[in-house]
């Protein structure tokens, strides 16, 4: 008896798991049938966008998530060494802003005796979002102090339809007609920020680089590789393109010439210390030193030239991959618009590939980033003291030729610490290359005060026996 109750038992229990396993596959079927056609979706042509529409506004009826991350951009949210954070600010006639990001020279006066002279001691703030790429510039008090070109709203606008119009349909030659026009002139001609149509092509929303200056400056990285005439939207890899279209602004420039022509000065490659070799080779300086007389070098943001040394760079990791990272909507893939410090967005921005807990991966980048604050510190004060030190003896020394050369030594010094300052990783984007170039800093520094220590010692007065 006990053993047909037994078998009955069995009986029930396999048909009700096979019901149940039954009923699991079903829905894992239709789940996976329904993703399937979720992601072969396709965002429905509700406005017809053509090259000119640089309105992201516009594209956003069409690509609605994407357009929704894209306007975060707005969020100021700061990290332990980036991002900004809402100061309250007084609005004028001239700058109807009511908020703006920290001044980074309240937060370290040596800057201003780093950039004694130059309009970046004058003003500077934390760099916001993309959304205000624009309106920060527009307004900056730079502005006050120096007649600035066209060519700053290379990075700082939508340009790719104001370069079209002024070349007849040539960006190229609008490029160089921009460049050339003051500042107030130009900026008359721009609506937007980083527009969709800067990166993406309308047809086909494949990436796409529309700056001339990375058109050739790529030319010229890739030609030191072996390869020629590299034509980067012919061909670089959909990976490359990744960090291309995001290396069209994020790295070290300077205005070439009278016409302004905005150049990446790539010719002897991408390291700090290469990029000072061609400096040097040139002759180009940006301003005579207000302390010290010295002709001296201001670092832009080169991003992409420290983040080509890393370890990220060389693994094929993107600069999409952490700061635009895969989301999901539904079953569609997308990247992240909302483009951010992963800081902010470990999870996707790093676990994808680091199988280590948030904190953990967290306090790795924080300890990089701590090092190179305390080396870039280092570095600082070595070069504020020598700063200060040339300014007191330029006048009075006698050897000439030994305080140009003194002076030079100011310059390579000032122009790597400042390549590390410049720079928005600290020191993350390649750790190695960060603490290179900063040792390289502060040995010029070194070298710069033997030689002026030198100099005054030779012409200190002999005292008689």
């Amino acid at each position: 008896m006990s053993r047909s109750i037994f078998k009955l038992k069995r009986f029930w229990f396999g048909l009700t798991a096979s019901i149940l396993l039954t009923v699991f596959a079903t829905f894992m079927i239709i789940d996976i049938v329904q993703k399937k056609n979720e992601a072969l979706y396709m965002y429905p042509t509700l406005i017809q966008i053509t090259d000119e529409t640089d309105d992201p506004k516009i594209w956003g009826a069409n690509f609605p998530h994407h357009y929704a991350m894209y306007i975060k951009t707005v969020d100021q949210t700061r990290t332990k060494y980036g991002g900004s954070e809402a100061v309250p600010y007084i609005p004028t006639d001239k700058d109807p802003r009511r908020q703006v990001s920290q001044s980074r020279l309240d937060e370290d006066p040596r800057l201003k005796v780093m950039w004694a002279g130059y309009a970046f001691s004058h003003d500077f703030r934390e760099e916001r979002g993309h959304a205000y790429m624009l309106e920060d510039q527009l307004y900056t008090k730079r502005h006050e102090v120096t007649n600035q070109p066209g060519a700053c709203l290379n990075c700082h606008a939508s340009t790719y339809n104001y370069m079209k119009s002024l070349g007849d349909g040539d960006i190229h030659k609008g490029f160089e007609k921009m460049n050339a026009l003051p500042y107030f002139e130009a900026v008359k001609n721009v609506k937007h920020p980083v527009s969709c149509i800067d990166c993406h092509t309308p047809q086909t929303m494949t990436l796409r680089v529309t700056r001339p200056a990375f058109m050739e400056g790529i030319k010229k990285v890739k030609a030191l590789e072996g390869i020629s005439e590299f034509e980067v939207n012919r061909d670089a890899t959909p990976q490359q393109m990744r960090t291309f279209v995001c290396a069209q602004c994020h790295v070290e420039y300077y205005f070439k010439g009278d016409t302004k022509q905005l150049t990446f000065p790539w010719n002897k490659g991408l390291r700090g210390d290469d990029i000072l070799k061609y400096y040097e080779e040139t002759g180009h300086i940006d301003w005579k030193h207000k302390l010290s007389d010295a002709g001296v070098l201001k670092a832009q943001h080169p991003e992409f030239e420290l983040y080509s040394q890393g370890i990220h760079a060389r693994s094929g990791v993107s600069c999409v991959d952490c700061h635009m990272p895969y989301t999901r909507q539904g079953a569609m893939k997308i990247s992240d618009h909302h483009i951010q410090s992963p800081t902010l967005n470990i999870n996707r921005a790093c676990q994808t590939c680091h199988s280590w807990p948030e904190a953990e991966l967290k306090a790795r980048i924080e300890t990089i980033q701590d090092r190179t604050y305390e080396v870039r510190g280092v570095a600082l004060d070595a070069l504020d003291e020598y700063i200060k030190q040339l300014a007191e003896s330029k006048d009075s020394l006698k050897d000439k030729e030994a305080l140009k050369k003194a002076q030079n030594f100011q310059k390579k010094a000032q122009f790597l610490v400042d390549f590390i300052e410049a720079e928005n990783s600290m020191g993350f984007h390649a750790p190695e290359e960060a603490l290179r170039l900063l040792g390289l800093s502060i040995d010029y520094t070194r070298q710069g005060q033997g030689v002026l220590h030198k100099a005054l010692l030779n012409e200190k007065p002999k005292s008689g026996k």
